[in-house]
């Protein structure tokens, strides 16, 4: 009967710092996703905004349907493609996946 008196009363001694110590694992799985996870996906993100922002008539781009074309007009909200001779097509600015021999990096004179 004595020993489980004593195991409360070990218990009750901690010192305080029980909730802290629980909150350290939680804050460091927080940190490595953000790091891994996260962080990344913004940058790609921002990435590909301001590609759509440069883009002009005469890029080479790649829809995300898979679709290669040259861009003949552009428009706030659609761009027009010429996939082929005599064939265009329309698509929503933001459906472009990425212009052919674009890094987002600037160029260097």
């Amino acid at each position: 009967m004595l020993a489980p008196t004593l195991a409360y009363a070990g218990a009750a001694g901690d010192g305080g710092f029980g909730g802290f110590q629980a909150m350290v694992p939680l804050l460091l799985m927080f940190a490595v996703f953000y790091f891994i996870l996260i962080r990344p996906q913004q940058q790609k993100q921002k990435k590909h905004r301001e590609m759509l922002q440069h883009l002009k008539t005469g890029d080479q781009v790649i829809t995300s349907g898979g679709l290669f074309g040259t861009i003949v007009d552009i428009d706030e909200k659609k761009i027009t493609l010429r996939i082929a001779d005599n064939v265009k097509v329309e698509v929503g600015r933001s459906f472009v996946a990425s212009r052919v021999g674009w890094e987002g990096e600037k160029k260097k004179d």
